[in-house]
C-alpha cells in the first residue's frame, strides 16, 4: 500500500481473502477518512493477537490508508515522511543495523527491535538507514 495509491488495496489479496469479523470491525472502528495509523494498527493487532500483517490485510480489505508509519517512512501528508538522514550514527547502532540487513535491506520489524535494544526511538533507527542508504522493507503491516 502506497500513500500515492488511490484505493483498490484488497485486488493485492486473492479473490476471497476474508479476516475475522471481530479483525474487521476493529479496524473499522479505527479507521478515520479512510486512513488509519501505523500506532492503532498494531494496536488492533496487541489486543487481538493476530500478526501485524493480518491486520494490513483487513486494512487493505476495507480499501484503508496506513498512517504515520511510526519509522517515519510514508504517511505524513501526500508524498511526505518524517525521516531525515541522520547527521551521525552512534557505532552500536551502526552494527546492529549491518547485522541485521537481509539482501540488504533491514524488516521493519528488525528496524524496532533495534530500537528496542538500542533503547532508542524508532525514528532514530530511521534516520540512520537513510544515511546509511539502507531500504526498511518489508512493513509488518504489509504496506510495502
Amino acid at each position: 500500500m502506497s500513500t500515492l495509491s488511490k484505493g483498490h488495496f484488497a485486488a493485492k489479496h486473492p479473490p476471497g481473502t476474508e479476516v475475522s469479523t471481530d479483525l474487521q470491525q476493529a479496524v473499522g472502528k479505527n479507521l478515520v477518512d479512510g486512513g488509519i495509523s501505523c500506532h492503532n494498527a498494531h494496536g488492533i493487532a496487541e489486543t487481538l493477537k493476530v500478526a501485524p500483517h493480518e491486520v494490513g490485510v483487513a486494512i487493505d480489505l476495507a480499501e484503508g490508508r496506513i498512517l504515520k508509519c511510526q519509522l517515519g517512512l510514508f504517511g505524513y501528508g501526500k508524498g511526505q515522511k518524517m525521516v531525515k538522514a541522520a547527521k551521525s550514527i552512534m557505532p552500536p547502532l551502526r552494527n546492529a543495523i549491518e547485522t541485521a540487513l537481509e539482501n540488504d535491506q533491514l524488516s521493519c520489524s528488525a528496524a524496532w527491535r533495534i530500537a528496542e535494544e538500542q533503547a532508542t526511538p524508532r525514528l532514530s533507527v530511521a534516520n540512520a538507514c537513510e544515511m546509511l542508504g539502507v531500504q526498511i522493507k518489508p512493513c509488518q503491516l504489509g504496506a510495502f
